[in-house]
């Protein structure tokens, strides 16, 4: 009764885990989905092209208690070709009073595609580092999703004013460049408020000024390469929380709201994002960050918002806390390139959660269940691609899939570690993120591939083709059957559900018990329809297990005991069988007497290897090219491939 007392309460608690880590999950996904409308449109803006942002310096007032900016923009900028004009992101509701160049005021209109277009008085010569200001008010956009980038909120009954501008919602309170092929190398924030608030950023915080008037100016800067999206702020009376981690150790920053800094378990979570970074750090590398800070900056969204260096965050769960972490590294040091990449974000902070998870958070059987879970939400329906097509940019449940960029994005990444081993992996994810074309940069899947290339010498493309670009996922029929002499004989087949993929190509993850207990773990490399494996053992086998700890993909697969099964040969109902076939170096011939002549002969005839086969021993045919060959044995005749 005991155990099956303690069993129960197992179950029921992993149960409530998962669901805990769904709800989560979908609340993030939500407040993504809630504020991505106006990327639907474009990945770039052709008319911002012309230049490159080295800084930006933000000079600004702001009051919670108001839905209101206004403030002076500084821009200081590259031009990579002649130009006579610039244009900047700029939401139309707001005002411009003046643009300062060296001094003079210059010519602007403010146009209705959300851009002011600048005038200057010369062309500015390519590779010129140059430098305006833009002074603006106005109040943000209450329309839409607009209005999600620029919130005006109240926390325990004290205002609160909070930013999340993914992907296109900086230009709702600043002017910037959001196109996704420039990161703003340095940036300033100067952020004017009322004396009674706090303000949290991204980077470092330099100063806190008393001014006239019961007002105080924060100061932070961040000299790592952002994105516009990933700018973020937060006003309100928060609770500042000064601490470090790491080792070296690096400041850990949190701004919270007070009741939350009262909250014992929420602050039991807060602090055990120490022991997360200290295993991130193990798997994915020192944090992208150091030279600065990691921390939080609550806001009122549910779920999470990977500002850099400082994560907005509506939810306190462990995972989440995982999650936006894991950003750091995938999404904001190494950000995706296009939209139609959103995976390269999602799906490897999701796999943050794997690791999290599987490393810290949860017991083997809590992991197995929550990749169980996984497994069955991504295979919920038969299609769909983890790369948005650019048909579906408009779609905005299929650019913020849960299903897709998030859960099998995070999958393909577990099996790339399956596919590699966890050495290997981790290494190959280190080297991705620190590539000089790609650290601090963008990237889009193409770059992923050629970096795995680079690490492994694997080419990943059939990979890739099948489980990025195509849809759906395969169901394995595997038969099995043991030999007298103990060979393991399997034949794999596999159906896929939808068309886009022909077949998938994967090594498959096989683990054996014997009837003593015994265990052994297989690796059948799955490259044709109906493949025939064999392997020798040294027990009898009591049972196969398929996909035993959720390597892979698949669903309602099937493993069955098979008589039956023999080999292939072309000899109906012989006791003689080949195996492995598909071959890479040596054939093995069950059932054959000892001293049996063999020949092996190319598909036109021609002879090419003879010799005399001795039971137990194996047939060498690694110096065969790749393709079909004829095994001749006696009164027995064999085709055979060779990989």
């Amino acid at each position: 009764m005991k155990k099956l007392y303690s069993a129960m309460l197992m179950l029921v608690f992993t149960s409530f885990f998962t669901q805990n880590l769904e709800a989560d999950m979908k609340s993030k996904i939500k407040s993504e989905v809630d504020h991505y409308h106006k990327m639907i449109n474009f990945n770039v803006n052709p008319n911002t092209l012309n230049y490159d942002i080295k800084y930006q310096r933000l000079d600004l007032d702001l009051d919670p208690a108001v839905r209101f900016v206004s403030g002076t923009v500084t821009t200081h900028f590259v031009p990579n070709q002649n130009i006579s004009s610039i244009y900047f992101d700029l939401s139309n509701v707001l005002t411009v009073s003046e643009v300062k160049y060296h001094g003079n005021n210059l010519t602007f209109t403010q146009l209705a595609t959300k851009e002011i277009k600048i005038d200057f008085p010369s062309n500015i010569p390519a590779a010129t580092l140059d430098s305006l200001s833009i002074k603006y008010s106005g109040v943000p956009d209450t329309a839409g999703s607009a209005g999600d980038a620029f919130t005006i909120d109240v926390q325990g009954g004290t205002p609160a004013l909070y930013t999340l501008s993914e992907p296109y919602g900086a230009q709702e309170w600043f002017p910037t460049k959001q196109s996704m092929n420039d990161k703003i190398d340095k940036v300033d924030f100067k952020i004017t408020t009322p004396s009674q608030y706090n303000v949290a950023a991204n980077g470092k915080l330099f100063s806190e000024t008393t001014l006239p008037g019961n007002k105080k100016r924060t100061f932070w800067q961040t000299n790592y390469p952002i994105p516009a999206y990933l700018i973020g702020l937060g006003i309100t009376n928060y609770t500042k929380l000064n601490d470090t981690m790491g080792n070296p150790p690096f400041p850990f920053v949190n701004y919270l709201y007070p009741s939350t800094a009262q909250n014992s378990t929420t602050m039991s979570n807060i602090n055990y994002t120490k022991n997360i970074m200290t295993m991130f750090e193990q798997y994915f590398g020192p944090y992208p960050y150091r030279n600065e800070k990691y921390g939080h900056m609550e806001f009122g969204w549910g779920g999470g918002m990977e500002h850099a260096t400082m994560s907005s965050m509506g939810a306190w769960s462990r995972s989440i806390i995982a999650h936006e972490l894991a950003h750091q590294w995938f999404g904001d040091k190494v950000t995706c390139g296009a939209w139609n990449d959103i995976w390269l974000n999602e799906g490897f902070a999701t796999f943050g959660q794997h690791l999290a998870n599987e490393k810290l958070l949860m017991t083997n059987s809590q992991f197995l269940s929550y990749l169980s879970s996984e497994n069955d939400y991504i295979t919920s329906a038969t299609n769909g691609s983890v790369y948005v097509s650019d048909a579906n940019l408009s779609n905005v449940g299929a650019v913020f899939s849960g299903r897709l960029s998030y859960s099998k994005g995070g999958y393909v990444l577990r099996m790339l570690k399956w596919i590699l081993g966890d050495a290997a992996f981790y290494q190959a994810l280190q080297d991705y993120h620190s590539r000089p074309n790609l650290a601090y940069n963008y990237a889009v899947t193409a770059d992923l591939k050629n970096s795995l290339l680079q690490s492994t010498g694997k080419d990943f493309t059939e990979f890739f083709n099948d489980w990025i670009y195509g849809q759906g996922y395969p169901t394995y029929q595997i038969k099995w059957n043991q030999m007298p002499d103990k060979t393991l004989l399997f034949k794999v087949s596999q159906t896929q559900s939808h068309s886009s993929v022909s077949f998938f190509e994967m090594p498959l993850p096989i683990k054996v018990n014997g009837t003593g207990g015994e265990t052994a773990y297989l690796v059948l490399n799955h490259t044709t329809n109906n493949q025939l494996f064999g392997n020798q053992l040294n027990f009898t086998v009591a049972s196969v297990q398929f996909n035993y700890e959720y390597q892979i993909i698949q669903k309602n697969s099937t493993v069955a005991k098979d008589t039956t099964l023999l080999g292939i040969s072309d000899i109906a109902n012989s006791k003689v069988a080949l195996y492995p076939n598909p071959v890479k170096d040596e054939l093995s011939v069950s059932g054959i007497s000892n001293n049996q002549p063999y020949q092996i002969f190319s598909m036109d005839g021609k002879l090419l290897k003879e010799g005399t086969y001795q039971s137990g021993q194996k047939v060498n045919v690694n110096q065969l090219t790749k393709g079909t060959y004829l095994l001749k044995m006696g009164e027995h005749q064999f085709k055979f491939i060779k990989e």
